[in-house]
């Protein structure tokens, strides 16, 4: 697995690579990631709209004070909306999606 925005070495299995789906997009990340680092991993810097104006937003730091990255978590009929992506532990099958966006990202 090759992301061109993943550094060399850290905290993640390199070996054991996870599929999850992003906004109808399927990626990979390693175990270990977050939702966050994994998105970021594949090039993906805009996760969402700011509420008023719709401004672009992406990820701004690394724990449970984020305030931008405000996800949609699905599990078949279930979803999870407000989760902040920089708490989500990545796992296999994982589906999410923006929140807070009119057309594309």
């Amino acid at each position: 697995m090759t992301q061109p925005f993943r550094i060399s070495d850290g905290l993640v299995d390199r070996a054991q690579t996870l599929k999850f789906q992003w906004n109808g997009s399927w990626m990979t990340g390693c175990a270990g990631d977050t939702l966050a680092s994994a998105l970021l991993a594949n090039g993906v810097r805009m996760v969402g709209r700011s509420f008023k104006y719709h401004r672009p937003r992406g990820i701004f730091s690394a724990g449970s004070e984020e305030p931008n990255a405000l996800v949609q978590l699905r599990n078949g009929a279930a979803q999870e909306p407000n989760t902040r992506a920089t708490t989500v532990e990545l796992f296999d099958q994982l589906t999410a999606t923006s929140q807070n966006h009119r057309g594309s990202l």
